[in-house]
């Protein structure tokens, strides 16, 4: 057959007697003429390319959209696009019709879409590259291709061709879009003035593109790359090559950031407030501000929701009219087609949709289209959760720099409630508005569903849809539940928490005492506890699971019984199968709406706290001491309304946001300059009304040292206080002479420290300045203590970093209220936590130099009464009054009384100074630091402890390998992991799964085989062969449906009971094995670093890795099933599978890398951000103070917009995915109906093929995001596996316990035989060659320099350290044959630390239970502490808070004595046990040795040497040797001896 465009079966085809314009075929040759020409024009342009070059504005990214009506021009060209579609499908269809081909009814349509197509391509360009005046070529298109399009539309009503014909409709809607494109164009020329004008209109690029560091396109690119992520690419292949940090990820654009979003809420909520300003019981509602400051998003968002929502139905129509097409044709062959006459070749609507590829065509757009809304619904809410949070937490935050302090110490709102708010309440609202458009978008989901299945199927589609509606509550009752057990799993865990904490750091003593297994059991029996709530969750948890998959079952089995009895037609495979997808459609909202109503209700709840929260009680104006100067407030004034759009860049956001927040201040009276502060008639209250500071009329002198002096709570601090408006003014007043700066440094008594280096938390946000600083830390002697941290001052302390004890947080806040350059300090007893040495060199150099030589003001509160000489002015004060204010010499002479009681507090305090000569605190805590700090370099090495064990061969650690390493699934963790729940259970999870789908995929299979064999019954309508068969039918889809159920619950029950041995195993492994360790393992590892492995990675363990993995395999098992569904049904199409399958891995692996690394990234910039919250609250006081709440915002800001962008990332990223896989899940639907429809066996396999295409859309995504979850939490399972390979201590002696008599070692005698010790075999000997003897009862001295290897001898006796040559005999047994739990439960010892647990006084003596009261009593009285236990409630069952806080550090250590007492061995040895006591408690402690352990033997580690005068032996060591081995008396004789030299030096 030859072509010809005009076909060659019509003779008239040619004829123009009618004129030109009536001829069809002419027509149709003219409607080519615009595309044309505009493929001519447009392809030199877009080849050459010179419009890039001439760009006008240099922008780093080429995404600049300037031309107005962007958005509407891309949706026009994309509806075009559709028709021209929709008509090349009509011409082709047509065509099929006519005895030759007609190329005039597809041809000119297949150019309109290229040039369609081009056009966009080009615009696209032109508007990158900023060329306006090249639009004119598009302008001219479209005027033509308007205008041959009407000259098509009139021919056609002059022919009187009817509206229904599909060609007509074409045509009309053509014309309207060329016409609305003309007007964009026409609209670009009004606005950009770029031709036809004299000025063309110039324009700047917007503020965020200008900005290098933005990085976050979205807002900024075109429609297409807006729907389908295409500007992430970069992004995430470059995750590939290497990690995505947060320099990859730049700044948050200026519209999300929190500034802005804060200042749109508060400005809604200040408009609720003015509402309900004059009716007094009603609040502000947030739920109003949010809307009016969010609403518009939230209903984009729900229209795009919408839209998605209907399209979702395209699925099941489609699916029923392709079957139903399929199932025509197959009927119809026979009947032969009567052939169209071509001169009326028009097409109805009707018969156009009747066409199955037509059909399948639509199907792809819809999902697609229906993908794009619902990605598009998705990132809009996300993005608007995201906004709200950085408003919310702006809001909070500003809050609480304004809470009054009273609210905080009279414990109206505590710490925890405002972590709460931060952490979780912001997080619920930010949730709920994610799942908000659900709320409204899922009833109309419902109705429409049921509607349609009640169109399908009739009254039995009802019975399967009220299945489904009665089952949805019980979701929502296993909902709450969920939660419950989940609350209960937490306060377990906690507990367990607090008693693994407790383990750990007492862990040296407890193996000691060989009392390990005790404190383990007990840990265990809170697992056990824990484990019983996680079972519960895990029930409820598989049963929700369960519901999720049995009820769409159910439903079905139901509704298709019912229509089998009901109905006297057979169910006609079209039916069925659109009927079975609707049911999954149906499903989803059904439980979402369970979460969304759980959520909702949430947040409701979080609303009133907030609203509690921002009503509570704000600080009063101090207007004497204004924020930052007026000048800044002057610069903003031209942003009245601050709007987005309007925040100045020039300038720092924190002044805009101060001037937001501050009204103007007034100015300050002058005052006479020689008085920096001044109170008159002053009345202070903490907020309960009462005063608690009265009549206070006080002054201080400026440049001079002011003391306030008085007995404890007599509200010296508070007065410092109420001096800086943090109390209540009940009446008076507070003046500030106007020649001060407006900010005081404050150094509070409880030391506050930031999460920061050392240098910043003293400095302080100043400029930082050596001399100074150096000057500072030499007045507060804190170098000493730098030079032992690990980076210097550039270590982190505070709560993420390195404890410091109570004094030296205490000089470090002492050193930033020096060094801040102010003209008044306040110190709040700076003096409390720290040794005499300290003080005083704190008060010369500090003090009397550094400050008095600046003349600056100093308010100093102190009980150190030697200090008052110094004083310029003092103020004494007595229950809240003031008794006296002077100087030393007014008091001397007015109030001898108060002068002499003084004195007499003086002397008492000179006698402790004698005393306390001998405790040094200051070498104690750098002593302490220092242990704490010793193995720096193994902790680095330590850091790096995720490091694959396996992967360390010997690969030269290139980019290659590091790559492979970050694509790589940890398979084999994975394994172990399913390994640790026992093979019995991985088997039967495996098995159960797999029968699972078999059975599933057997039911609709059975469906198909059904509904095809009733249709083909059709011609033996003999009734009894079809009732049976009817019955069998029936009988069958019952069972196997029933058998799917059970399946569903099986499956679901044995996967969290497999999570749960697994997490039950680890951790119990984990426990033992570190529990076993040696001592040299917890001196390496930081207490946090196996702190995490028992917190985090316990609970990811426990609760996030069985759903992942449910979900993985449900998802996984499903794509697999519904692939191999369609290949068994046309093979054709595993042909096509392999491009889409390539594709697939592809996608999975690049959004693998990228995934993870984003979610570590907000997971650790979540932390600083909750940190910062607590922190200032907690420093509330210092902070107003130095009136640095500006500072503190800004930080806040960024930590927020820092959280926020990575959150945004890691969201982008997700819908970067789930678009793709959603585009492949489309492809495998056309292709999977195109190969059916040409291959396909009969009608219901069509069906079946196409409702399991269906469903792969749904789940290809599932299985990238959990495998990248599950990826993320097997870092978990390595990093408590890396602990398990470690080495146990070797508890197995050569000798069986029994052999061991009873009461061994019953004199005490020791024989140390060429002792040889070291920590570890790869380390040096830290005792060499030790040889010494002691007698039964001998109480002996060890003394020598730290390092000497003291410690390393009393370790030794324990079996603590490897004793690699040499022996220890005691009573006639070498110790390295006994198991170490005998060897160690029949010594005893007493540590340098003292270490109480929390429990009873009983557990804390006694806690394997062994002993009568009475023993307990006797150890307590010649402890010394039996008079202060009889006064406790309870006695011997009174509680020992956790570490003991609630006793001094000497009680604490006599609690320990009284323990080595209980323990009635005739060895005790003494480890420095007086180094942290004060001599009143040692003295009683040598006496106690003397006595009450007369016939034991006594080994002594000293610290002070005069603590072993009257040891019968003494051993001075040396590096591991022994020097000196005699009595006291014959070393002191040896005048050069070091003993004798000791002695001296400590005298």
């Amino acid at each position: 057959m030859r072509l010809a465009f005009c076909g060659n079966d019509n003779a008239s085809a040619y004829n123009i007697s009618a004129g030109v314009l009536r001829n069809v075929c002419f027509v149709d040759a003219l409607n080519l003429v615009p595309h044309v020409f505009l493929l001519f024009i447009t392809f030199p342009i877009l080849f050459i390319g010179w419009g890039s070059q001439s760009s006008k504005v240099q922008i780093h990214h080429n995404t600049w959209l300037h031309f107005p009506g962007h958005n509407l021009r891309w949706i026009l060209t994309f509806t075009l696009l559709f028709v021209h579609v929709c008509e090349i499908a009509e011409g082709i269809v047509s065509d099929t019709q006519m005895k030759s081909r007609h190329l005039h009814l597809f041809l000119p349509a297949i150019m309109g879409f290229v040039a369609a197509t081009v056009s966009i391509v080009y615009y696209h360009n032109i508007e990158t590259s900023n060329f306006p005046k090249l639009l004119l070529a598009l302008f001219l298109y479209w005027i033509m291709a308007f205008v041959t399009k009407t000259i098509k539309l009139v021919r056609y009503c002059q022919d009187g061709v009817p509206f229904s014909q599909l060609r007509f409709c074409i045509t009309g809607i053509m014309v309207i879009l060329y016409g609305l494109l003309m007007a964009v164009e026409i609209n670009v020329i009004r606005v950009r003035r770029y031709v036809f004008f004299m000025n063309p209109q110039k324009v700047k690029p917007p503020e965020d593109l200008q900005d290098l560091g933005v990085r976050f396109l979205q807002p900024f690119v075109n429609l297409l790359s807006k729907a389908t992520y295409w500007w992430m690419n970069t992004l995430i292949i470059s995750a590939h090559k290497k990690p995505v940090d947060l320099k990859a990820i730049g700044k948050l654009p200026i519209a999300m950031r929190a500034l802005t979003n804060y200042v749109c809420l508060k400005e809604a909520y200040e408009e609720q407030k003015k509402k309900v300003a004059d009716q007094p019981n009603r609040s502000p509602s947030i739920w109003l501000a949010m809307y009016s400051a969010f609403g518009r998003p939230i209903l984009l968002s729900s229209t795009f929701r919408y839209l998605a929502d209907l399209l979702g139905f395209a699925g099941p129509l489609c699916i029923s009219g392709i079957v139903q097409g399929f199932q025509n044709t197959t009927n119809n062959t026979n009947i032969t087609e009567k052939v169209k006459d071509p001169s009326n070749s028009y097409l109805s609507s009707e018969e156009f949709l009747r066409n199955v590829y037509v059909l399948a065509v639509l199907l792809f757009l819809a999902l697609i289209l229906q993908r794009t809304f619902l990605q598009a619904s998705y990132y809009v809410t996300t993005e608007t959760g995201i906004n709200l949070r950085g408003a919310l937490l702006a809001m909070i935050y500003n809050k609480i720099l304004r809470l009054s302090t009273s609210n905080l110490s009279m414990g109206e709102m505590t710490l925890g409630q405002i972590n709460n708010l931060v952490a979780i309440e912001t997080n619920q609202l930010m949730w709920f508005l994610f799942l908000c458009p659900n709320l409204w978008a899922m009833p109309v989901q419902i109705i429409m569903g049921v509607i349609l299945l009640y169109n399908l199927l009739g009254v039995s589609a009802l019975v399967g849809a009220a299945v489904i509606v009665l089952l949805a509550p019980i979701q929502y009752f296993i909902a709450t539940k969920l939660a419950e057990a989940q609350k209960s799993t937490l306060d377990y865990s906690t507990e367990r928490l607090k008693k693994t904490n407790e383990i750990l750091k007492g862990i040296k003593l407890l193996k000691l005492y060989a009392w390990e297994h005790i404190f383990c059991t007990s840990v265990e029996e809170t697992r056990m506890k824990e484990l019983t709530s996680l079972k519960t969750f895990a029930l409820h948890t598989s049963l929700s699971i369960f519901m999720n998959a049995a009820i769409p079952i159910a439903a079905v089995l139901a509704t298709f019984v019912t229509y089998a009895y009901t109905n006297d037609k057979p169910l006609q495979p079209a039916q069925a199968f659109a009927s079975l997808s609707l049911f999954h459609i149906l499903v989803t909202p059904l439980f979402l709406l369970s979460t969304v109503v759980r959520f909702a209700v949430k947040a409701i709840v979080s609303v009133q706290k907030l609203n509690e929260f921002l009503l509570s009680d704000e600080i009063g104006d101090d207007s004497w001491r204004g924020g930052d100067s007026s000048v800044a407030y002057e610069s903003c004034k031209k942003h009245t309304g601050l709007h987005t759009k309007a925040i100045n860049r020039r300038q720092p956001l924190r002044y805009q946001l101060e001037s937001y927040e501050q009204p103007r201040k007034p100015t300050r009276p002058v005052e006479i300059d020689d008085i920096a502060i001044k109170v008159t008639n002053g009345y202070f209250s903490w907020g309960s009304g009462l005063a608690t500071l009265s009549n206070i009329n006080i002054r201080i002198p400026t440049g001079q040292m002011t003391m306030i002096v008085g007995q404890v709570g007599c509200g010296k601090s508070s007065l410092l206080l109420a001096i800086l408006g943090e109390m209540q003014t009940l009446e008076g007043k507070v003046h500030w002479s106007n020649r001060n700066r407006y900010s005081v440094a404050y150094a509070a008594q409880k030391p506050w420290l930031l999460n920061a280096t050392v240098e910043e938390n003293i400095i302080f946000g100043s400029p930082f300045n050596k001399q100074r600083y150096k000057a500072v830390t030499d007045a507060c002697s804190l170098q000493p203590d730098i030079d032992l941290l690990p980076f210097g001052d550039q270590t982190e302390i505070g709560e993420r970093g390195i404890n410091l004890s109570g004094g030296q947080r205490q000089r470090i806040c002492v050193a930033r209220a020096l060094y801040q350059n102010t003209n008044i300090v306040f110190l709040d007893d700076p003096f409390s936590a720290l040794d005499i040495h300290l003080s005083d060199h704190l008060m010369q150099e500090g003090i009397l130099k550094f400050l008095q030589e600046d003349k600056r003001t100093l308010v100093l509160v102190t009980h150190k009464l030697q200090y008052l000489p110094h004083a310029d002015w003092i103020i004494a004060m007595k229950d809240g009054m003031v008794l006296r204010e002077g100087t030393l010499k007014d008091i001397q002479n007015k109030d001898v009384e108060l002068y002499e009681h003084w004195k007499t507090l003086m002397n008492r305090q000179d006698q402790e100074l004698e005393k306390d000569m001998e405790a040094d605190q200051t070498t104690l805590e750098r002593k302490t630091l220092r242990r704490a700090m010793y193995p720096r370099e193994s902790k680095s090495q330590l850091e790096d402890e995720d490091e694959e064990e396996e992967e360390e061969e010997d690969e030269d650690d290139n980019m290659s390998t590091v790559l492979r390493l970050r694509t790589k699934m940890p398979w084999k963790t994975c394994w172990r992991y399913l390994t640790s729940g026992g093979f019995f259970l991985l088997f039967l999870m495996i098995f159960s799964k797999l029968l699972k789908h078999s059975v599933i995929v057997a039911i609709d299979y059975w469906l198909a085989t059904w509904t095809s064999m009733d249709n083909a019954n059709d011609v033996r309508s003999v009734d009894d062969v079809k009732s049976t068969n009817k019955t069998y039918h029936v009988a069958v889809f019952s069972i196997l449906s029933g058998a799917g159920i059970v399946l569903c619950l099986i499956t679901s029950l044995t996967v969290e009971w497999m999570g749960l041995t697994a997490a039950k195993n680890l951790h119990h492994n984990l426990l033992n094995k570190i529990i076993l360790g040696p001592i040299r393992f917890f001196d390496m590892t930081p207490l946090g670093l196996i702190l995490n492995r028992f917190s985090a990675d316990t609970n990811i363990i426990d609760q996030h890795i069985p759903p992942t993995l449910e979900s993985l395999t449900r998802s996984t098992l499903l794509c697999l099933s519904a692939i191999g569904m369609i290949s068994y049904a046309t093979p054709w199409f595993l042909v096509a599978l392999v491009p889409l399958g390539i594709a697939f891995y592809f996608i999975q692996k690049y959004f693998r890398v990228a995934s993870k690394d984003l979610q570590e990234l907000d997971d650790s910039t979540q932390l600083p951000l909750l940190c910062h919250f607590s922190e200032t609250a907690e420093g509330l006081t210092t902070i107003r103070a130095f009136r640095h709440e500006a500072r503190f915002k800004q930080r806040m800001l960024e930590l927020t917009d820092t959280n926020n962008i990575a959150y945004l990332f890691l969201s982008a990223a997700n819908r970067w995915l789930e678009v793709r896989t959603d585009y492949l899940g489309a492809c495998i639907v056309l292709t999977a109906a195109v190969t059916s429809i040409t291959e396909g066996p009969n009608s219901g396999f069509v069906g079946l093929g196409l409702l399991y295409a269906l469903t792969i859309t749904n789940y290809l995504n599932w299985v990238v995001r959990n495998l990248a979850d599950l990826e993320v939490q097997m870092g978990a399972v390595k990093k408590v596996h890396s602990f398990l390979n470690m080495e146990s201590e070797n508890y197995d002696g050569y000798l069986d316990p029994s052999q061991v008599p009873k009461d061994w070692p019953q004199e005490g005698e020791i024989k140390i035989e060429n002792l040889c010790v070291r920590y570890e075999n790869n380390l040096k000997p830290v005792l060499k060659h030790v040889k010494a003897y002691i007698k039964p009862g001998q109480k002996v001295g060890i003394c020598g320099r730290t390092g000497s290897g003291k410690s390393s001898l009393s370790l030794a006796f324990f079996r603590m350290v490897d004793i690699f040559d040499g022996r220890i005999v005691i009573d006639g047994i070498d110790i390295s044959k006994l198991p170490l739990h005998t060897l160690r439960s029949r010594l005893s010892i007493i540590l340098q630390d003292p270490i109480l647990f929390s429990g009873s006084i009983r557990f804390n003596l006694d806690p394997e239970c062994k002993c009568t009261d009475d023993r307990l009593w006797e150890a307590l009285e010649i402890a010394q502490l039996k008079n202060m236990v009889k006064s406790l409630p309870g006695g011997l069952d009174a509680m020992v808070t956790e570490g003991g806080e609630n006793f001094s550090v000497g009680q604490r250590q006599l609690f320990c004595l009284a323990r080595a007492f209980v323990r009635k061995s005739s060895i005790l040895i003494m480890d420095e046990a007086t180094a942290s006591i004060d001599m009143a408690t040692e003295n009683i402690l040598q006496k106690v040795v003397m006595t009450a352990f007369a016939d034991r033997t006594v080994v002594t580690i000293a610290h002070r040497v005069h603590t072993i005068l009257t040891a019968d032996l003494v051993i001075v060591m040396k590096r591991g040797n022994i020097l000196e081995y005699d009595t006291p008396e014959n070393l002191l004789s040896q005048e050069d001896g070091i003993f004798a030299s000791f002695v001296r030096a400590d005298m």
